[in-house]
């Protein structure tokens, strides 16, 4: 009688399912955004303001501004162009600050804070979720350009870089109407104080128009405004023109405001909560 050798088992253990992939700050704010996200797209009107408001913008500066400013409607696109796409993501960014103001006020932080979850990932979700809304805007507003007739001489990658360069801009100006909305308590507040912030510097700037055709006095704001070195940072990498130096001085000012008002949000937030 023989026996025959039973071969080793070659199947490998299944993975551990229990063992989690992400740190648990970074899977519950993805967890939390997720929760932004289809918020947002069960209240489409709550997508208007990065949307059609942007368009219509658009529309309202290039045909009725437009021959005033640049001789004709198409010679302004090209210029107007970069910078509106700039304004539409950073006033996209304002929208942070309501929204945390609001879910504040409801008490839906309080009920996050029962839950056994990081305490920061709320806020880093909340942060997240609108990232999406920047980036959706922002496409929208570039595609848009392209329909009526913006051309770059630039290649995709260029054009990647532009809107990364956007987006970045945008996410540190975030940091600012993230602080607002854990400080101030009512929503309205948090936009008034925004637009406040908000209308000097994308309308002071080289957003809309050639800084040269400014009063002297004004020049000097606008100069150091870091929307204008952004618009500007923008414009020379979708026009295919030298933007080394306005691209480094726009990336060291997002990060400077990054680093001054995240930690600001976040103490504040944490004592809020």
């Amino acid at each position: 009688m023989t026996t025959t050798a039973t071969p080793p088992s070659t199947r490998t253990a299944p993975p551990d399912r229990e063992t989690p992939l992400l740190p648990p700050v970074l899977r519950h704010s993805a967890a939390l955004a997720r929760r932004g996200i289809v918020k947002t797209v069960h209240s489409p009107e709550a997508l208007l303001d990065v949307t059609l408001q942007p368009v219509i913008f658009l529309l309202l500066f290039v045909y009725v501004f437009g021959g005033a400013i640049s001789g004709n409607s198409a010679e302004y696109l090209q210029f107007a162009l970069p910078g509106v796409l700039l304004q539409t993501v950073v006033f996209a960014s304002a929208g942070t600050g309501v929204g945390l103001a609001e879910d504040l006020k409801t008490g839906i932080f309080d009920r996050f804070r029962s839950l056994p979850i990081p305490r920061s990932a709320p806020l880093v979700g909340a942060i997240g979720a609108d990232l999406v809304r920047y980036v959706a805007s922002g496409l929208i507003m570039l595609g848009f350009g392209f329909v009526l007739g913006y051309r770059t001489p630039v290649g995709p990658l260029a054009i990647a870089g532009a809107f990364a360069l956007v987006v970045a801009f945008a996410f540190a100006m975030c940091w600012i109407f993230t602080t607002l909305g854990v400080l101030v308590r009512e929503p309205r507040s948090v936009q008034g104080i925004g637009a406040m912030i908000m209308l000097p510097l994308t309308f002071a700037s080289s957003v809309f128009v050639p800084v040269e055709t400014m009063p002297g006095w004004l020049q000097t704001f606008v100069e150091i405004n870091p929307v204008s070195r952004c618009a500007d940072a923008v414009r020379a990498l979708l026009g295919g023109t030298p933007a080394g130096g306005a691209v480094t001085a726009s990336l060291l000012t997002s990060a400077v405001v990054v680093a001054v008002f995240a930690p600001i949000a976040v103490a504040i937030y944490r004592r809020r909560t």
